[in-house]
């Protein structure tokens, strides 16, 4: 018996007063419990217990430690009740990563949503379309947009979003609609990348995908940037429905070549495999579950735009 059980036992012994009463209490047999007991007056070099025949008392050294044995054993009971709340209950601190763009035009909203169901929580929200490993960061949730590296995540669907070619209405009126892939190569395009250098699209031309290389006139790693330019004008971007679509319906960009686009970006929420999942991290994923549904009304749920 370890050191914790046997103070557990001898606890028991002297509120008691009985070996046997204390074994019947535990589910041990008498010897075991007086096996525990003396293995701790062994390791103590004292005497804890005066033993007759009816009873068995404390000494005075025992009287003492066993009351620290109880405030021990308290502690222990509450820490274990807290940590065994922290999975029943959505309580601590809930740290979430996820792509700049979709973070600040959805899951912004949607936290201050999800903080107001849960009080107790704390939420630390990190946007960066920077690869991060969610394990050695300590991140709970992440979200991620694309095709998923093979890793120790467990990861759920949340939603899909399609890919959309896009230009405003200006541009096409000046520099016309392109109608397939080879048509860009005589356009103005704004790239996803940190360079305009070697820009290439993947879309689908005659059923079958392939890769064109575009000439870029702006590069960059955000995709409101992107957009913003495609609304003032300045060229034709691809972009995912979760960025343009509400600029779309406001009618301040056109979808162009929808039957060249590249197949859905599927989203998932990703999170370590834990068997105790915490109850902040699987409320926190069913709620994005509910919010996003199957398919998803990018327009009705993006922050307001002017």
């Amino acid at each position: 018996m370890d050191k914790f059980d046997a103070m557990g036992a001898f606890a028991k012994v002297v509120a008691s007063g009985s070996y046997a009463e204390a074994g019947r209490r535990l589910g041990l047999t008498r010897s075991a419990v007086s096996k525990a007991v003396l293995e701790l007056e062994h390791d103590l070099g004292v005497r804890l217990l005066d033993r007759t025949t009816r009873r068995v008392t404390p000494t005075e050294a025992g009287l003492a430690y066993y009351e620290r044995c109880l405030a021990i054993l308290a502690q222990v009971e509450e820490t274990e009740e807290q940590v065994s709340r922290l999975h029943d209950e959505p309580k601590g601190v809930l740290k979430i990563n996820a792509p700049l763009s979709f973070g600040t035009l959805y899951l912004g909203k949607l936290v201050a949503e999800f903080m107001a169901l849960y009080r107790d929580l704390k939420v630390e929200l990190s946007l960066t379309d920077r690869y991060i490993d969610p394990l050695e960061e300590g991140v709970d949730v992440t979200v991620r947009i694309g095709t998923l590296k093979d890793s120790s995540l467990i990861a759920r669907r949340l939603s899909s979003t399609r890919m959309m070619v896009v230009a405003s209405p200006g541009y096409l009126k000046i520099y016309g609609t392109p109608k397939s892939p080879a048509d860009l190569a005589t356009h103005r395009c704004l790239t996803y990348g940190h360079t305009t250098s070697m820009q290439r699209w993947s879309l689908v031309e005659s059923g079958k995908m392939s890769t064109k290389g575009v000439g870029s006139c702006l590069a960059s790693n955000n995709g409101d940037v992107l957009r913003d330019a495609a609304v003032e004008g300045i060229g034709i971007t691809l972009l995912p429905e979760f960025i343009v679509g509400p600029d779309i319906a406001a009618g301040r960009l056109r979808s162009i070549m929808p039957k060249c686009v590249p197949a859905d970006l599927e989203i998932h929420a990703l999170y370590a495999p834990n068997r105790y999942l915490a109850a902040k991290t699987r409320v926190f994923i069913d709620f994005l579950a509910q919010k996003f549904g199957k398919k998803t009304d990018w327009t009705g749920l993006a922050k307001g735009r002017s």
